[in-house]
């Protein structure tokens, strides 16, 4: 949260803990902070809440989707499936692993490096050891012709 919202927040609470009206506290507000002020509506909002008893400044938790935090044993999870089964999709990774399928295609593309080619994961990078043996087969074919 911004630290001026909670500065005004903790105003708010204090000069309605001294009986302001909420239009006066606005007036009051909008002298001081000027373009950073909070709303109008805002402040009575948050007017009421103290009125009915809320001590708190900061924010109650909202529901919503939860924010999945990348970590290394998921990661390593879906490498694991890929390994198992190259034709292996992102829905079914999702499935299995009970996140969703965004989730998964981010896990693929950007943590692991993965691309899909004739329907199959492959590493969009190629270890070094690969890149010298296609290399080889590059050269041998040219001498072939």
């Amino acid at each position: 949260m911004d630290s001026s919202r909670s500065a005004q927040r903790a105003v708010i609470q204090f000069l309605r803990s001294e009986g302001e009206h909420a239009s006066q506290i606005y007036r009051s507000m909008k002298e001081v902070y000027r373009e950073q002020c909070l709303a109008r509506c805002p402040i009575f909002r948050w007017c009421q809440r103290y009125e009915a008893g809320r001590l708190n400044i900061k924010d109650l938790p909202r529901p919503g989707q939860a924010h999945v935090v990348t970590n290394s044993a998921t990661i390593s999870a879906v490498d694991e499936l890929i390994r198992q089964n190259r034709r292996i999709t992102t829905r079914e990774i999702a499935v299995k692993l009970s996140i969703s399928k965004g989730t998964v295609r981010h896990r693929i593309h950007k943590k692991l490096g993965y691309g899909k080619v004739c329907a199959q994961w492959v590493p969009k990078h190629l270890p070094e050891n690969q890149k010298t043996a296609r290399m080889g087969v590059c050269l041998t074919q040219e001498f072939l012709h």
